[in-house]
């Protein structure tokens, strides 16, 4: 790896980083764009210059470009006095911003896309909490509330698909995972960026959920962008690498192979404040406390709806003995799989826990009213009892999955950003 510098700061700029070095250190990654880099760094600078109050460095991170992008960043180092160059000989974003992060003395790191399509006037909103020592990492997302982004539906599609494969399979809570606009705090890089394996796009993702996971605060900023029609990006072939990510990533968190507790420790909320609220654990955590709940739970349904038949018909006992068991399973996963304390949005909880038992009861009165019509033409015209509780744990089993999933995702979410925050840290070293 080659590194050129050019020293320099504005000198009508406050320092906060230590002697000589900027405060904010802004990666560009790039890969044969010798058409667009220097008028998008130019562009960047003067964006900074204008609207920053702290000194900055731009970083131009070659990933093994064979046109003339390496001599156009090379001169932009010299000339530039804010601007520094480097050259990678491998290709790949995740492995330049590595590169480029771990060897920085800034105490605030970012980087963007060189077509600029995010608009740069969300980039102080960016930084700023990780300036004041707020958050841990920030992101531009694409898909918050008050962005605006043009695009064709080929990549809205792909990037709403994505995001929902995140949040369905690793319980991610941030909006946006590729947006090309991020940054954290070099403190936090320094323990969090040997976790991260994947050098390409997945990055982003990766270095996002182990941070999720293990507590750090993640701020998100409602961006403008346009598409850039001439993106040298494959879209399905990253697709791909990313979904073997998601794997990867998964498989690792599931049988607890990452060391995420380094992370939790220096830079976790308040352990005070995890007694307040319900923040639900990992997955794997979760899984086995649902599926002991949901054993419990099937039990007494069935005993219920032995009871409750003697008297009524099959459909109404059925939707008696859900009812109560779904009331019941509801505040047992609250209390126990989702780890939910005191009685703030009890009462919401169990109302979202009925709308999860009426899509129950749709699915096995549904069960029953098939069994009804298949045995219809029988001689007794009617299943055993046996035959209604068999098609009924059938009709269970499979609305189990689709249960657990809404449970998570709609009706204890992980409520981490409605905590108290806690006291700012230091944001340099």
């Amino acid at each position: 790896m080659r590194i050129h510098t050019s020293a320099g700061t504005l000198p009508a700029r406050e320092p906060l980083g230590e002697s000589g070095a900027p405060v904010l250190d802004v990666v560009v990654p790039v890969f044969n764009e010798e058409r667009d880099l220097e008028a998008c760094v130019l562009r960047l600078r003067e964006h900074l210059a204008r609207t920053f109050p702290y000194t900055f460095r731009i970083t131009v991170a070659d990933n093994a470009s064979t046109d003339r992008t390496p001599d156009i960043a090379d001169r932009l180092g010299r000339v530039v006095p804010e601007v520094t160059s480097v050259r990678l000989e491998q290709k790949g974003r995740g492995r330049a911003l590595r590169a480029v992060w771990e060897r920085s003395d800034a105490p605030v790191l970012a980087y963007m896309d060189v077509d600029l399509s995010t608009d740069l006037k969300a980039l102080l909103p960016l930084v700023a909490p990780l300036i004041s020592g707020h958050s841990d990492l920030a992101i531009g997302s694409r898909l918050a509330g008050g962005s605006r982004v043009v695009r064709g539906p080929k990549r809205e599609f792909v990037s709403r698909t994505y995001n929902l494969i995140l949040r369905s399979s690793l319980a991610a809570r941030f909006s946006d995972a590729q947006c090309g606009f991020k940054a954290i705090r070099a403190d936090v890089a320094e323990r969090l960026l040997p976790m991260v394996e994947d050098t390409g796009w997945f990055f982003d993702t990766e270095m996002l959920v182990l941070a999720e996971r293990a507590g750090l605060r993640i701020h998100e900023v409602p961006v403008d962008w346009v598409d850039d029609p001439d993106s040298t990006v494959r879209v399905v072939r990253t697709a791909v690498d990313d979904l073997k990510g998601v794997w990867r990533v998964g498989r690792a968190l599931a049988v607890g192979a990452l060391p995420l507790d380094r992370l939790a420790r220096p830079f976790g909320d308040d352990p005070r404040d995890r007694a307040i609220g319900g923040v639900p654990g990992g997955l794997a955590r979760q899984l086995v406390g649902f599926c002991a709940v949901g054993a419990l739970s099937t039990l007494a349904y069935l005993a219920l709806y032995s009871v409750f038949r003697a008297g009524v018909g099959p459909q109404a006992a059925n939707a008696l003995a859900l009812l109560v068991s779904a009331v019941a399973n509801t505040a047992a996963n609250r209390r126990f799989t989702f780890r939910v304390r005191g009685r703030e949005r009890a009462a919401r909880h169990q109302a979202q826990g009925l709308v999860v038992f009426a899509i129950g009861l749709a699915l096995t009165s549904g069960s029953l009213a098939a069994l009804d019509a298949a045995v219809g033409a029988s001689p007794s015209g009617s299943p055993s009892h046996g035959t209604e509780l068999a098609v009924l744990v059938a009709a269970n089993l499979a609305a189990t999955v689709l249960r657990f999933l809404l449970f998570r995702l709609w009706v204890f979410p992980d409520r981490r950003s409605d905590l108290p925050a806690r006291d700012p840290r230091k944001a340099v070293r």
